[in-house]
Order: C-alpha cells, then structure tokens, then sequence
C-alpha cells in the first residue's frame, strides 16, 4: 500500500503541475515512475495517464485543432512509436534506464534553450518532430518536447499550442498504450491512481492564477532534469556493477 501512495503522490503532483501551467505531468512523472516501477511500467503508466489527461483537457477545446497541421505530426508520430517500444524490449533494464534518463535530460535542456531551429519548419519540420516525438513517448514517455519545440518555430500562440498539444497528446498516447501495453497494477493501485489524477486536476486549477506560472515552469524544469540526470546515473551504476 505505500507503493501505492508514493505512486498516486507522483501522480498527484505531476496532474496539479499540468493543469496549473498546461505542461510538465510526462516530464515531472516519468523519472519518479521509472525508478519506482521499473521502465517498462513506469512509461506504460505515464502513456495511459498523459492519454487520459489529454483527452480530459480536449473535451473543451476541440474545436480549435487544426487538422491540417496536424495530420503530418500525427502520422509521423504514429509511424515511429513502434521503434521506440523495439528499443525498449531489446536493450538491458539498466541500459535502458539510462537510455529514458538521457532522452528525459535532453527533452528538458531544448524545453529550456527554446531552441529555433530551420529544420523545424514547413512540413518537413512537422514530419520530423512529429517522429522524433512518437519515438520518445514509446521509448521514454516524454514526447512533448520536440512538439513544443516544432510550434515555437512555427509561431505557434498559446491559445494554438494548447488544444493541438492536446490533441497530438490523444493520438500519441494511444499509440504507444497500444505498443507498450496498460501496466500491470492491482485494483488498490488502480484506485489510488485515479483519486491522485483528480486531486491533483483540482488543486491545479484552484492554484491556477495564484502562483506565477513562469517559477512554476522553471521549477517543473528542475525538478525533471534532475530526475533524468538520477535515472541516468542509477542506470549506469546498475550497468557497471552487472559487468563486474
């Protein structure tokens, strides 16, 4: 049962920082969820929350999708989950703990730069970090990044960014649920989990205009980056010590 609660904290926590700032649960969960559950569960656990939430958060901005430009994300992001869950299920637990700590830290240090890039432009920018997205979510649950990234290059307002991120969170997280498969918890888990996601919803938006979105994204930045940086090296210890 105190698996149970540390799970539905994480869950918590990385709910209320999503709808408070409307990014950050993939980035905040995953690290905690790898270490805790190991990294085949821990991705599938994130897959399914994200897709929940996604869908949740969708349900009243639906109308702003743009289909157009989202058809080549979308698809791209298809195409290539399957090679993320490949990876997953060849390479050595430890291996690939550090392999998910790695991409989280990456994911984390572009969010940060904000990075313009020409190749994330016109249609072949959507194709590519559309991919690159599909890949990590199937491989490490973090395929938020290269989206936010593509829509920075784009020019991309909030009011924009946010029900397409939505929307590409839907398809992608359905995917990789679907590749990955729904993590093996019992019904007390389950309960726990579900419980967390909702308080945590509400405690987002009863915070939401009351605390400086700005820190709280710099926080939630941190908070990931050290998660990826602690999975990263939790990995390699656990790499080396089997060499010996």
């Amino acid at each position: 049962m105190a698996a149970a609660l540390l799970l539905g904290a994480v869950v918590s926590l990385a709910s209320c920082v999503q709808w408070l700032t409307g990014m950050g649960f993939a980035l905040v969960a995953v690290p905690a969820m790898v270490l805790l559950l190991g990294p085949g569960e821990g991705v599938a656990l994130v897959n399914c929350a994200a897709g929940v939430i996604s869908v949740v958060g969708l349900a009243a901005g639906w109308r702003q999708v743009r289909p157009g430009a989202m058809l080549p994300l979308c698809v791209a992001a298809v195409c290539a989950v399957p090679a993320g869950t490949w990876l997953t299920r060849r390479l050595p637990e430890a291996a690939l703990m550090a392999v998910m700590g790695g991409l989280v830290t990456a994911a984390v240090l572009l969010v940060m730069r904000g990075a313009r890039v020409a190749a994330l432009r016109g249609t072949g920018g959507a194709v590519t970090a559309g991919a690159v997205g599909g890949f990590m979510n199937s491989a490490a649950g973090v395929g938020g990044p290269p989206f936010s990234l593509y829509a920075v290059n784009a020019g991309w307002a909030v009011r924009d960014f946010v029900p397409n991120a939505l929307f590409y969170g839907v398809v992608v997280n359905a995917f990789s649920v679907a590749a990955n498969g729904v993590p093996r918890l019992d019904r007390a888990q389950w309960t726990v989990l579900a419980v967390a996601m909702a308080a945590g919803a509400l405690a987002g938006r009863g915070l939401a205009g009351r605390v400086p979105e700005q820190r709280v994204r710099s926080l939630v930045l941190l908070l990931a980056l050290a998660g990826g940086l602690g999975a990263v090296g939790r990995g390699l210890w656990a790499y080396w010590g089997g060499l010996r």
